[in-house]
């Protein structure tokens, strides 16, 4: 919520991008961290901080700023941030060029059915997150389930994720 809160100020113009997006990202590492420190138990959370550890890793390489390359904007179906992204409006995102470091951890993966870009990192947080619904539906109150019964649970919550994903919710 910080996070959108800066950015929104930042667009509004009320807040610098220079500061604004660094303080965004301090302030979600602090809480993300927290919480992957109090689920430590859940070993797909381990995917989740190493996905984690990539994005703050280029954002801190790049000024505090998310690189995000226009082509593969363009291939995910998203216009109209060329100019925003130029002009340093955007409190979490940069513009990838030729000075931007670790371009490869940017986001440079597109994702055209969910129009969104997409970083390494990004996609190791899926993953984690993905696996946490895994180990959730393995186990239910304590137990574990018969092998059937979980598999079904697992389809299920994976099913309705991508439901979800479908309709946009």
């Amino acid at each position: 919520m910080a996070e959108g809160g800066l950015a929104y100020g930042t667009y509004r113009g009320l807040f610098q991008p220079e500061w604004a997006g660094p303080l965004a990202k301090v302030l979600v590492l602090l809480l993300v961290g927290y919480g992957l420190y109090q689920n430590r138990h859940l070993k797909s959370l381990y995917l989740v901080l190493l996905g984690l550890f990539l994005n703050t890793l280029v954002i801190f390489a790049n000024g505090g700023h998310m690189p995000v390359s226009l082509e593969t904007l363009r291939r995910a179906g998203i216009e109209g941030w060329e100019e925003l992204l130029r002009n340093k409006g955007d409190a979490v995102h940069t513009l990838l060029d030729e000075s931007t470091r670790l371009p490869f951890l940017g986001d440079v993966i597109p994702l055209p059915p969910l129009r969104k870009a997409a970083s390494l990192g990004d996609l190791f947080i899926l993953a984690g997150i993905a696996g946490v619904v895994v180990e959730g539906a393995l186990r239910a109150g304590g137990r574990r389930l018969p092998r059937r019964q979980a598999a079904l649970r697992v389809l299920a919550f994976l099913l309705l994720v991508f439901l979800l994903l479908a309709l946009r919710i």
